[in-house]
């Protein structure tokens, strides 16, 4: 198991910046892009299993878990961003009246 999290820890920055390459490049509709990530991460994970010494079925595993993190971990910071700039529009609307 601890493995696995190591893995995809490792992984999961590679696979967010692929699977926000793909999106930017609208190769693939937006509703397949979790579909996307997931085989991104399975198979940068797969990559991995040398340089980790692991078993190609936790690289798999640890992939398929990057991969889903990476459009949770996009949302996230998406949502935060939109979060923190309609707080700052409504501040600035409350301090023009």
């Amino acid at each position: 198991m601890t493995e696995i999290l190591a893995t995809a820890t490792a992984v999961a920055p590679i696979a967010t910046a692929v699977v926000e390459a793909v999106k930017k490049s609208g190769v693939i509709p937006k509703s397949f892009l979790p579909i996307a990530a997931l085989v991104v991460g399975i198979l940068l994970g797969l990559a991995a299993a040398p340089v980790f010494g692991v078993s190609l079925l936790h690289s798999g595993w640890s992939g398929g878990i990057a991969g889903l993190s990476a459009t949770g971990l996009f949302e996230l910071g998406k949502k935060s961003k939109e979060s923190a700039d309609e707080k700052k529009h409504i501040k600035q609307l409350e301090e023009g009246h």
